[in-house]
């Protein structure tokens, strides 16, 4: 059996650790090649193999990588955003001699993009695989298992936090500037939107049973494979992808320089990899060398339910940068030994969390899982008055996730200071009719986030539960304004008297208190009525505005 390994960028940060990993057993012949015979040779002198000089640009590359009979050929250069007008020539090649490919990827249209081989590979009775890395392939096997037994998948939510002290290549660093300030497609309440790349910062902590957690961890979207082929894969309502550098420092300086290009001040980044990437060399003895990465599915059971399922990885020992090469070592015996279907895609369920968590166990890596029942925070306020409302009332309020609902509106403003005082400190629209509503409502920790967007003008607030003991309120804060609601639930309205509120944080006296008639219906279409009256003692109407909303096409 040829049991030859043809490993392209061999010596790099993430081609090294393969190639050091298949050569420890003895079991492969590795070809341990890339643009520079020196450092192919430097890396052989220390872990074995058989160095090699290539250049993927090179006219005679078919007739190189003939000449080598490898088996397998394994492209580990990247970065695979800058592969040019002939993206899959590498692939073509070995496709050429007969030989099955893989690749770490982790541009989402290169591994997409990969399927136009599919048709010649099979015929070739070849394999051609994309994304043979963190993601999509360990990602991908992740959310298999855990998104089994659900009926419905509302988010699939992936994360990555290197230590600091991992190395980072040119091509690692050139691709998250090709990246950073730039539009980004992403999957979110069933439709495809734009956010930018590093473009927000969120905070996480990775846990894992038994060893030190991964504490405050900054985050911001970024592109990868799993963004554009797990929508369809798991009919999933919202996909998300994440990454994050454990230095604030770093991370603060990428979203900073990102409003650079947001804003068209400059074009793009990549052209200061040769300035940042030593920068980042410099700082590379601060943070620690522990990384971690998260998968998380959010969906519906068969007992209709609603869960949250975390697995969790945390890499210590500085063995964050082999995670990527997990996927291909699991991969590379079942090509050697028949047990991938020819063809040409990318990395989607070859491999069982299973297997990755059995390869995993060679390396200092713990990983771990949590499934949580969610219950909605107007359900838990609510009780079993929750399932007296109308169908749409209780998607409407449902809210798992994310859910994005549009409509239309008709506003009217109070006149005079004190409405004016009122509606500026709540964040109200303006007067106008026929108005474009849209309304994004986002679960997070501590309830949910809602985002009324009317026309162009956007306003904020957040819901919440109370404590136990005053049952059926809910809180809702409007910026410096809090105010506490009880929900009055009826077959087909749900109704909103304000019973209290702050400023500040401060009670204020029942004669300062507004009064809300607000009441949400469902009109014969199945649309969704809300009327929303705002008035007070002192200042009269405040503000009025209502319409319909449904979900988002």
């Amino acid at each position: 059996m040829n049991s030859r390994i043809l490993i392209i960028g061999g010596y790099g940060v993430f081609g090294g650790r393969l190639s050091a990993a298949l050569l420890q057993g003895n079991e492969y012949d590795v070809i341990v090649a890339g643009r520079s015979l020196q450092k192919a040779e430097a890396f052989c002198e220390r872990h074995g193999g058989i160095p090699y000089t290539i250049d993927i640009d090179a006219i005679d590359l078919t007739e190189q990588v003939r000449g080598l009979a490898p088996a397998v050929i394994v492209d580990a250069a990247g970065p695979w955003q800058d592969y040019g007008k002939d993206p899959y020539r590498v692939a073509r090649a070995g496709l050429a001699c007969g030989a099955h490919y893989l690749d770490l990827s982790d541009d989402a249209a290169f591994s997409e993009g990969i399927a136009s081989l599919d048709t010649d590979a099979r015929t070739k009775g070849v394999v051609i695989i994309s994304g043979v890395s963190s993601v999509p392939a360990l990602s991908s096997s992740a959310t298999d298992a855990l998104s089994k037994g659900m009926t419905s998948i509302e988010l699939v939510e992936s994360a990555i936090t290197p230590g600091n002290r991992a190395p980072r290549g040119q091509s690692v660093i050139r691709s998250i500037l090709s990246q950073t300030g730039q539009p980004l497609k992403v999957w979110k309440a069933g439709a495809w939107r734009h956010v930018t790349g590093w473009g927000a910062i969120r905070s996480i902590t990775l846990t894992v049973p038994g060893i030190p957690p991964l504490k405050n961890r900054w985050l911001s979207p970024i592109g990868a494979p799993d963004l554009t082929l797990l929508p369809s894969r798991y009919d999933a309502a919202s996909v998300q992808f994440s990454a994050g550098l454990e230095l604030k420092l770093m991370h603060g300086g990428l979203f900073l320089l990102g409003k650079l290009v947001s804003r068209g001040l400059v074009k793009s980044l990549t052209s200061w990899t040769s300035v940042l990437q030593p920068l980042a060399t410099l700082l590379r003895p601060f943070g620690s060398d522990r990384g971690g990465m998260r998968v998380s599915v959010t969906g519906k059971t068969a007992q209709d339910t609603h869960e949250n399922r975390i697995w969790t990885l945390i890499a210590e020992a500085g063995d964050g940068p082999d995670i990527p090469t997990v996927p291909a070592r699991i991969m590379i015996p079942k090509l050697l030994t028949g047990q991938i279907d020819p063809g040409a895609r990318p990395c989607l369920g070859e491999f069982t969390l299973d297997e990755a968590e059995d390869a995993l166990s060679s390396l200092n890596v713990s990983t771990g899982r949590t499934d949580t029942e969610i219950t909605p925070v107007f359900r838990q306020v609510l009780g079993g008055a929750f399932d007296k409302l109308a169908a749409p009332l209780q998607h409407l309020h449902t809210v798992t996730s994310e859910h994005v609902w549009e409509g239309e509106a008709e506003i009217h403003r109070g006149k005079g200071f004190l409405a004016l005082l009122a509606n500026r400190l709540a964040g109200f629209p303006p007067s106008g009719r026929n108005v474009p509503v849209r309304v994004s409502m986002v679960r997070n920790r501590n309830g949910e986030m809602w985002t009324r967007q009317f026309g162009t003008h956007r306003f904020s607030s957040h819901l919440r539960r109370v404590e136990k003991d005053d049952s059926g309120i809910i809180r809702e804060r409007f910026g410096v304004l809090d105010f506490s609601i009880r929900l009055l639930a009826g077959e087909n309205q749900l109704e909103f008297p304000v019973m209290r509120a702050r400023f500040l944080g401060v009670p204020l006296p029942r004669f300062l208190l507004p009064v809300s008639n607000t009441r949400e219906t469902v009109l014969p279409d199945g649309s969704c009525q809300f009327d929303v009256a705002i008035y007070h003692s002192l200042a009269g109407l405040i503000a009025h505005y209502n319409g319909w909303l449904r979900p988002a096409a």
